[in-house]
């Protein structure tokens, strides 16, 4: 399909008199159409579609439809009925009543272009440009982050489907590719044993048992991959994404031990960050925080928060779902500062916050990263009575540390810990040590003398000082202001499905995290446009029948 710019059309007189005639005042497509139409130009798909071939459906409308879909929360052929049928649809498109629409599959392509041409952030993006130049996002503000997890569109399997799973789909997919082949090569019972999924089956029980009809798996998964590398006119079918997933399920989940292949203890699998859960969305990873498990991804969102301007979702990013959050707070930043869009101030709960981000995000970004930080773990710092890291004092010039008797270090020995953090070992002298009368308050060691492992200056300076800002009043009414992000959190869970992906792989779900974030800023502008104030914390029922006194301590 080729692109031939037109300017946007107007409106076409019968659909904007009977569309604002049949619809009501606050319709937000109404107000799409009037307030957002500079939004939506042709100029953002130039390199998407070609110059020369069958002419396409206007790029804008196609955008401006995902977006209509996802603010309502609508299927592919519900957002094409839509177009085809109602009046509020047409007035934002500027289509003629009469105007009978496409076929629901040109979504599916347009989209399919975004991702080829890295254009996915193309429409949240220019969204935020015009918020800023009408003064609804402001530069230096307040920002708040927050993540929550997203459900994969598969189905969870166990480890036995999945590998039997794994095996059928490769099968399936060089059926379609090389059917004669796969007829004069395959065995015959493999008919019978992958012909439909393993879900339907009555797997054993028996542990014994299960891990035998593995390893008969895994014996009917080794011949296939000889015979493709044995036929060199096959070579091509490794590159087959199918064959590419079949080969890594069976390096994670068996031995090769000659011609059989033995199944792996559960102690011996690949981390969850590199198990592969289901042969249909290979980059589906497990992932459990708290009580809560899922097989999927992760989604963090990034929102301004300043009181006198509507609260937009500035930064969308999807990880997979066991990537930590705190490693997430360095590419947000990076996002925002490429974009010019930094905050002065970023809430953050405790598991993005770490001494190196409080570092960099000052010397970097001048940004004050707002956000608990976690307490020295040691005894001596647990107990009021005894002396912990921050009593000793230290002298990071001349590399030395006293206790709080008056001691000095005698070893000072720069080290990197597991995590590849630069860290300091400093030690202080037996002799010292030993004769002291507080030795219980400071170390429980039989022999040995204290020891401190403490952070470069930058990183142990930031930390202290976080650990003291958390306990001030300032702190704790700063940093109430990031509950806020639990309630968009919730929004976009319950109102645009952000916690279940519409689609397989991390690309196309980033793409859909994308068009919630722009749907959910849209409905949030419409709302601030005309007025509507933001809801308040809900209460129960019960709650509300509280006394004054006890329902302001409770608020």
């Amino acid at each position: 399909m080729s692109l031939k710019p037109e300017p946007i059309p107007s409106v076409p007189e019968p659909t904007a008199r009977l569309a604002h005639i049949v619809c009501p005042k606050g319709n937000v497509c109404l107000w799409i159409g009037e307030e957002l139409s500079a939004v939506f130009q042709d100029e953002l798909f130039d390199s998407f579609f070609p110059r020369r071939g069958q002419p396409a459906e206007a790029p804008w409308r196609l955008a401006l439809v995902t977006v209509l879909q996802f603010v309502e929360g609508l299927s592919d052929r519900q957002a094409a009925e839509a177009v085809r049928t109602r009046i509020d649809w047409k007035y934002a498109l500027r289509l003629e009543l009469e105007d009978r629409g496409f076929d629901f599959s040109v979504l599916c392509e347009f989209r399919a272009r975004l991702l080829q041409g890295n254009g996915e952030a193309l429409l949240f993006e220019a969204l935020l440009r015009y918020a800023e130049e009408r003064g609804w996002l402001k530069a230096r503000g307040r920002q708040r982050t927050d993540s929550t997890h997203v459900l994969a569109a598969i189905q969870t399997l166990s480890r036995l489907e999945c590998v039997a799973e794994t095996l059928r789909h490769a099968l399936n997919v060089l059926a379609a590719t090389i059917p004669d082949w796969v007829r004069d090569h395959v065995p015959g019972e493999w008919y019978e044993r992958y012909a439909t999924r393993w879900q339907d089956y009555r797997l054993p029980s028996g542990r014994q048992e299960r891990q035998n009809l593995a390893e008969m798996i895994g014996q009917d998964g080794r011949p296939l991959f000889a015979l493709l590398e044995q036929t060199p006119t096959l070579t091509w079918t490794r590159n087959l994404p199918a064959v590419e997933t079949l080969r890594q399920v069976w390096v994670q989940q068996f031995y090769a031990d000659g011609p059989s292949a033995r199944w792996r203890e559960a102690n011996d699998l690949p981390p969850s960050s590199l198990l592969i859960c289901t042969p249909y969305d290979p980059e589906a990873r497990f992932s459990q925080k708290r009580s809560t498990t899922w097989t999927g991804y992760k989604v963090h969102l990034t929102e301004s928060c300043d009181d006198d301007a509507p609260h937009l979702i500035t930064d969308v990013q999807t990880t997979p779902a066991p990537l930590s959050d705190f490693e997430m707070t360095p590419p947000i930043q990076a996002s925002l500062a490429e974009r010019q869009i930094l905050p002065r101030e970023q809430l953050l709960d405790m598991g993005y916050v770490t001494a190196e981000h409080l570092v960099n995000s000052q010397s970097q970004y001048k940004i004050d990263l707002v956000g608990p930080v976690a307490p020295d773990p040691s005894w001596q710092a647990r107990s009021s009575t005894s002396f912990g890291t921050a009593d000793f004092t230290i002298d990071w010039q001349a590399k030395h540390a006293w206790c709080p008797q008056g001691c000095q270090s005698v070893q000072w020995l720069p080290w990197k810990d597991r995590h590849g953090h630069e860290i300091i070992h400093i030690r202080f002298a037996a002799r010292d040590c030993s004769p002291c009368l507080v030795r219980q308050l400071c170390t429980h060691a039989a022999k040995l003398p204290r020891t401190l492992a403490v952070r470069t200056e930058p990183a142990f300076m930031a930390l202290q000082r976080a650990r003291q800002r958390q306990q001030t009043p300032g702190f704790k009414e700063v940093y109430a202001k990031r509950a806020g992000i639990e309630g968009t959190l919730s929004q976009g869970v319950r109102a645009f499905e952000l916690r279940r992906s519409r689609y397989v792989g991390e690309a196309k779900t980033r793409l859909q995290h994308l068009l919630i974030a722009r749907a959910l800023n849209i409905v949030r502008l419409f709302a601030w446009s005309v007025e509507r104030p933001r809801e308040p914390t809900r209460r129960s029922c019960f709650a509300a029948l509280a006394p004054l006194p006890l329902a302001a301590a409770a608020g």
